[in-house]
């Protein structure tokens, strides 16, 4: 699995605004690829670079934006945002604020 890296373009912002509610949860699963990536990596600024997070903690942490944390944490690890081994899982990807 590769690292996803992350160059943010202009139109992410209106794809965020189209599938996150006021109140910050997702409304929906994109289906989309590129759309799911901006969202994935939206949802990856919710983990801290270099910090390990048993799979309980992500799941605490993808509920507050959507109930199938399942499909959540798998789309993340599929697309190399995230790495785990062993029920444990680590940010490996996606932008990060500098």
């Amino acid at each position: 699995m590769t690292r996803a890296t992350w160059q943010p373009r202009p139109d992410d912002a209106e794809t965020l605004r189209r599938f996150f509610g006021k109140d910050g949860r997702l409304l929906t699963i994109p289906s989309k690829h590129v759309k799911k990536l901006v969202v994935l990596n939206q949802l990856a600024q919710s983990f801290e670079p270099g910090k390990v997070y048993p799979e309980r903690e992500v799941n605490e942490i993808l509920r507050r934006f959507h109930e199938d944390v399942a499909a959540l944490r798998r789309y993340l690890y599929e697309e190399g945002f995230m790495m785990r081994e062993g029920g444990y899982y680590w940010r490996d990807g996606g932008s990060v604020d500098v």
